[in-house]
C-alpha cells in the first residue's frame, strides 16, 4: 500500500499530478482545487490512498492526512466511488463539506458534478455520525492558520480574500491576484483589495 509519494512535481494537469520519486513518475488523481496549490518543479509530499480494481490500480492524492481521511469516508458511501469522491472535494473544501453534512446542507453537496440530491441525501445520513461540530471547527481554524501562514498573510489577506469574494470573484480567483501580491507585510486590507483588484480587471 502506498501511503504517501515525496518528490518533484514534474507535470501538473487537469485532474492529476504526476510526481518524480527518484526517477520514477507517479500519476497521482487529485481534486482540483487541491492541483491548484502545487507549482512544477517544486518538491512536495501528497497522501496517497490506493485505489485497486480488476483492470487498473490508481492512486489519489491529497494535501493532508485529514483531507485523505474525508475522502475515505466519502467512498465508504455506497454508490460513491473514487472518482465522484474526488468531484465533491474539487466542488468543496473538506472543510466545507464538513460543515455541509453536520447543517444537512444536502444542496451545498449536490453541486458537485455527477452527485444528484438522493446520493447527497446518502452521504449526509452516512457520515453525520461519523463527524463532530467541535472537530470542524477545530480544523477550519487551523486549515485558515496554515493557509494565512503559508502565504505569509495576516488578518488583513483574509479580510481581501473575502471582499473580493463578497465582489463576485471566485475564490480561487481572488486568492490567486492576492498571492501575485508582493510585500503586503505593511499594507492593510483596503490597500490588498485595491491592488488585487488591478490584477483581476
Amino acid at each position: 500500500m502506498i501511503v504517501f509519494v515525496r518528490g518533484e512535481v514534474a507535470e501538473l494537469a487537469e485532474n492529476h499530478v504526476v510526481i518524480d520519486n527518484n526517477g520514477i513518475g507517479y500519476e497521482i488523481f487529485m481534486p482540483s482545487s487541491m492541483l491548484a496549490c502545487l507549482r512544477q518543479g517544486e518538491e512536495v509530499r501528497i497522501h496517497t490512498y490506493q485505489h485497486v480494481k480488476e483492470d487498473a490500480m490508481q492512486l489519489f492524492g491529497f494535501l493532508t492526512k485529514g483531507d485523505m481521511q474525508v475522502f475515505q469516508l466519502l467512498i465508504g458511501v455506497n454508490g460513491v466511488g473514487p472518482k465522484a469522491g474526488l468531484g465533491i472535494l474539487s466542488a468543496l473544501s473538506t472543510d466545507e463539506l464538513r460543515f455541509a453534512v453536520l447543517s444537512d446542507d444536502a444542496a451545498a453537496i449536490s453541486r458537485a458534478p455527477g452527485i444528484g440530491k438522493k446520493t447527497a441525501q446518502k452521504i449526509i445520513l452516512e457520515l453525520k455520525d461519523k463527524m463532530d461540530l467541535q472537530d470542524a471547527f477545530e480544523q477550519k481554524l487551523m486549515h485558515q492558520q496554515d493557509a494565512q501562514a503559508d502565504a505569509g498573510a495576516d488578518l488583513a489577506v483574509h479580510e481581501a480574500v473575502q471582499a473580493l469574494t463578497a465582489l463576485g470573484y471566485s475564490n480561487s480567483d481572488a486568492l490567486r491576484a492576492v498571492k501575485q501580491l508582493g510585500g503586503m507585510d505593511d499594507m492593510d486590507a483596503e490597500a490588498i483589495l485595491k491592488a488585487a483588484l488591478k490584477k483581476l480587471i
